[in-house]
């Protein structure tokens, strides 16, 4: 049986309308470079967005001091800071108890 339209929108809000959520817990594992991220996305949470769509989120995230991001050789590879890591905790946090209400 299909998914509700009311079911892909949670789906959607979920992955894509909150991939910082995906990067940061994907950069809590390892350091990764974008194109890397990108594949990384795949494996684990099953979907994968544009390239750009990530340069946009890391730089978002890299502003907010979420994330911060060194070159080594050609390759830029980012990493969470600990502000990531307690932001992560929160999010995370917050969606288990919104999960028990609902």
């Amino acid at each position: 049986m299909p998914d509700s339209s009311a079911m892909r929108r949670l789906r959607t809000s979920l992955t894509t309308g909150n991939l910082w959520l995906h990067i940061l817990s994907l950069l809590k594992r390892k350091r990764l470079y974008a194109y890397a991220l990108q594949n990384e996305m795949q494996k684990h949470a099953g979907f994968s967005q544009g390239l750009i769509m990530n340069y946009l989120i890391l730089y978002k995230l890299e502003n907010e001091g979420l994330i911060a991001s060194e070159f080594e050789g050609r390759r830029k590879y980012y990493s969470i800071t600990p502000g990531g890591k307690a932001e992560l905790a929160k999010a995370k946090k917050y969606l288990r108890a919104l999960s028990a209400k609902l």
